[in-house]
């Protein structure tokens, strides 16, 4: 990150625009929505500068810029097409420890002003540090349809009864829950329809229930973290994950998700792989209960679908008994999102109309499964956790009667940038794992459908 994105207040605050263009007008007029007491500094004006001034909207110095003309201002932007004066503004300045700007110069700026969204007072401010002006405006006008002026108001009513809020819940949990349960409610949902009456007396009502204290309420999340990509997470998934006030990981949840869960969340890994565990699935059910007990949000984040091969079941058994609540959100299964990245469908009318999903975890030294009914015609067969286990699946389905040159794939961290594919036998694939050393988690798909890999696969990961 070049530039820490702050918002400076600039009510009353004196500062400077050297230029006298159409850019330094665009500047100046940035300034003044922030209620800055503005002086433009250039020996003449364009019209759009020009305007300013006779509407005196902003001071004018009919001169060119000397050194000498900065005094108390709090920031100095140019905005000039001289570099020569733009490099003098920009040492006057530094030399003075006034914050600079210099138009379309990164490298010359101590801040940056960024593409904003206006819907005070939500303010949104979208910068590329100076490299793509474009790409920030574009993404602004983006955000412009995602963000209705609505917005507007409702911020407006949140800020009337900020007070009243923190008078009645001491416990800022408490607050922060009460303002949720505003912002994703019938209060928001009247002030977004332009009922702004309806929307004040409806949180008056909610603010005076008697029932709030609800609000300090333990709950759990059981939410599926999909394959890896960020992008298949579920919209009920991220809004959980921006709500937790603790949440539990495993390690195959990506960095990238993480990253958009809560920035105040005590994160704490409980992952487990091959022979051995950070944390035993007995101690992770007691922490979730230990915790929601306290009153916390807690999240449970699983990769994948909790209900498949993640245990999910196993947790909220405990959760249940003990009467807390919990919610579960299903995530995409590593099976549907790898295949899908791999160019492998799981099923298809030419090659198989059944899919099976079993895992490949040594129970000691042994895979106990049914092998007669992986070894059927026109099926799809996916393997999870089966990378160490692969010389004897191989064994057993061949003894079983699987053909040797039946196709076969194993896909590695699907969905992500490292993603790779190899497509083989069943007979070769313990041989293949051996000389590309796979990591996990390693998927292993088995049928003719492999066999579309190399027509359909989109997805190039690193």
């Amino acid at each position: 990150m070049d530039f820490l994105p702050i918002f400076l207040d600039l009510k009353q605050q004196s500062c400077l625009v050297v230029g006298g263009g159409d850019i330094a007008a665009r500047k100046a007029g940035l300034l003044l929505k922030a209620q800055a007491v503005v002086t433009i500094v250039a020996p003449k004006l364009s019209s759009s500068s020009q305007k300013l001034v006779t509407s005196q909207q902003v001071h004018w110095l009919e001169a060119r810029f000397d050194p000498s003309q900065l005094g108390q201002e709090r920031l100095v932007i140019a905005a000039t097409d001289d570099e020569t004066v733009n490099a003098a503004v920009y040492e006057a300045a530094k030399a003075r420890n006034i914050l600079v700007n210099v138009a379309d110069s990164p490298d010359h700026c101590d801040f940056i002003l960024a593409s904003i969204l206006d819907r005070s007072p939500i303010v949104v401010a979208v910068s590329s540090g100076g490299d793509s002006p474009v790409l920030a405006r574009n993404l602004r006008a983006r955000l412009e349809t995602l963000i209705p002026p609505s917005y507007s108001k409702l911020g407006d009513l949140v800020g009337r009864y900020r007070d009243k809020v923190k008078q009645k819940f001491e416990n800022v949990s408490q607050r922060r829950r009460f303002w949720e349960s505003v912002l994703e409610g019938p209060v928001a949902d009247h002030m977004m329809a332009g009922r702004e009456e309806l929307a004040e007396k409806t949180l008056l009502e909610k603010l005076q229930d008697p029932d709030n204290k609800d609000l300090g309420r333990g709950e759990v999340y059981l939410v599926g973290a999909g394959p890896g990509d960020p992008d298949l997470l579920t919209f009920k998934a991220l809004r959980l994950m921006q709500q937790a006030d603790v949440v539990f990981y495993d390690r195959l949840v990506s960095k990238e998700i993480l990253a958009l869960v809560r920035k105040e969340a005590e994160l704490i890994y409980v992952g487990k792989q091959r022979a051995w565990h950070a944390v035993r699935q007995e101690e992770i059910n007691g922490l979730l209960l230990q915790h929601a007990k306290q009153g916390k949000r807690v999240l449970r984040l699983k990769g994948g679908d909790p209900f498949i091969f993640g245990r999910g079941g196993e947790e909220i058994e405990t959760l249940a008994d003990e009467k807390i609540p919990f919610q579960v959100v299903p995530g995409i299964t590593a099976a549907s999102g790898c295949a899908s990245y791999a160019g492998i469908p799981l099923t298809h009318r030419d090659y198989a109309q059944s899919c099976v999903f079993v895992t490949g975890q040594l129970k000691q030294g042994e895979l106990d499964l049914n092998w007669e009914s992986l070894v059927q015609p026109r099926q799809t067969v996916v393997v999870y956790m089966g990378l160490a286990g692969l010389p004897e699946l191989s064994r057993q389905l061949q003894a079983h009667g699987m053909p040797a040159d039946k196709p076969a794939a194993l896909v590695q961290q699907g969905t992500t940038e490292n993603q790779k594919v190899w497509i083989s036998t069943i007979d070769e694939l313990p041989l293949l794992a051996e000389r590309e050393q796979p990591v996990a988690p390693t998927l292993v798909i088995i049928g003719e459908v492999t066999r579309l890999h190399n027509t359909l696969a989109w997805f190039k990961g690193g």
